[in-house]
């Protein structure tokens, strides 16, 4: 047996046939098992009310302890603790509420205000290339806190998806949390002023 047998024998090892691949789109896909995560789909350690919801607690903390970058009438915005990238912002009502039908016209329009000024600071501060913005709405959507809408805006560069975070599960981030969040909160004043022929 040779050694690149070998090594082909145990790759089959770990391969698990799942049925719904047979001829369909995951056929292109490896599969990386991360069984470290069924404790987070479990619901282990969440919120079970507003008492101890994060997005409930953050405001009542300084902006320095909460990472909270800028504060609203209605709408607040923190740094993600969890960051997909470097400067990975949620803006969030203040109001506990799961979705996004709940919010009144004015929660609606300072989130959506607040969303332009996150990434005009972001472009700002970074030069983000581009930007995930969204919410997942319910458990089932992929929601971590699904009692609290709260929407992502992740900032996103040409390569910033390598082998570290897909094959190594491990994020780079540049800078820690209070120093990102002191730079995104200077710069958020000039940032969240519509600029002139946006208005």
């Amino acid at each position: 047996m040779t050694e690149e047998t070998g090594r082909a024998r145990d790759d089959d090892a770990y391969r698990i046939a799942v049925s719904s691949d047979d001829g369909g789109p995951a056929t292109v896909f490896e599969h990386l098992w991360t069984p470290y995560r069924m404790a987070y789909i479990r619901g282990e350690g969440k919120p079970t009310g507003e008492h101890d919801c994060p997005f409930c607690v953050i405001p009542t903390m300084s902006d320095e302890d909460g990472l909270i970058v800028a504060r609203g009438t209605t709408v607040f915005a923190v740094l993600n603790l969890y960051p997909y990238n470097a400067g990975h912002l949620m803006l969030v009502p203040y109001r506990h509420v799961p979705d996004y039908t709940d919010l009144t016209i004015e929660e609606v329009a300072e989130l959506g205000a607040f969303t332009q000024a996150a990434m005009r600071t972001i472009r700002a501060v970074s030069g983000a290339h581009g930007f995930n913005i969204g919410m997942n709405q319910g458990h089932i959507a992929g929601a971590g806190i699904a009692d609290h809408l709260h929407q992502h805006a992740v900032p996103r560069w040409g390569g910033d998806t390598n082998f570290m975070p897909v094959v190594g599960l491990t994020r780079v981030l540049p800078q820690v949390l209070r120093e990102t969040r002191a730079l995104l909160a200077e710069a958020w004043i000039d940032a969240s002023v519509t600029p002139v022929g946006e208005a």
